[in-house]
Order: structure tokens, then C-alpha cells, then sequence
């Protein structure tokens, strides 16, 4: 395997990433009264998968990896939101959102095979 399918493949690389994407969205966003909230609500949310995933890799225990592993399923949803709401408030983000909205997408697929696994294994 290459260095580079290494990092494809690797989550922490991969939810780091999709911060970027998040962080880099946000800043093409025009700012308004409408617009502000939800791009402090979407930066929260975007930025703390990869920092759940990270904490994840440091847990003490089956059950705290497990609870960080949730909390990273909770977050990639709650992303997922956002990017539908901002898609409509920013006609001019649309397309980004949704190509953003499709990696979130993955992530939560990847994060609910993780707990179905760990709930096989109990």
C-alpha cells in the first residue's frame, strides 16, 4: 500500500480533512444576520469529528471508545444538518455543501459500522 492510500484510508487523516473542508466552506459563506449562526453552528460541529475520533484512539477503556465513537456519529450527523441548511441560505455554497454533505455521509457510515461491530463483539 502506498503512502497515499495509507492516509485514504486512515480516519484521523480523513475527519481531519473534512474539518478543512468545513473550515474552508465556512470562510466562502456570505456573512448576514442569517448566515453567522449557522456557520459558528457548522465549524463547531465539522471540527469536533476528527477531535472525537482523536480522543477515540486515546480512550481508556471498550466503553469510553465506544462513547467517543457515538459522540463522533452524533457530530457527523449534526454536520450533516448544517450543510442542508447552509446549501439553502448560500445558493452560492450549494454545490460545495452538498459534495461536503456526501464525504458526511460516508463518515457516518463508517462511524455506525464501528458500534455495530463493537455491539457483535459484546
Amino acid at each position: 500500500m502506498t503512502e497515499l492510500s495509507k492516509r485514504e484510508y486512515d480516519l484521523e487523516e480523513r475527519t481531519a480533512k473534512f474539518a478543512e473542508s468545513i473550515i474552508a466552506l465556512a470562510s466562502k459563506i456570505i456573512k448576514n444576520a442569517i448566515t453567522l449562526p449557522l456557520i459558528s453552528q457548522i465549524v463547531r460541529a465539522g471540527t469536533s469529528v476528527g477531535a472525537n475520533y482523536c480522543e477515540a484512539n486515546g480512550a481508556s477503556s471498550k466503553k469510553d471508545f465506544k462513547n467517543k465513537i457515538y459522540i463522533c456519529k452524533k457530530e457527523i450527523q449534526e454536520t450533516k444538518y448544517w450543510l442542508r441548511i447552509i446549501a439553502n441560505a448560500d445558493k452560492n455554497v450549494s454545490e460545495e455543501s452538498r459534495k461536503i454533505w456526501k464525504e458526511a455521509q460516508e463518515l457516518t457510515l463508517i462511524f455506525a459500522k464501528i458500534i455495530s461491530t463493537m455491539e457483535k463483539k459484546q
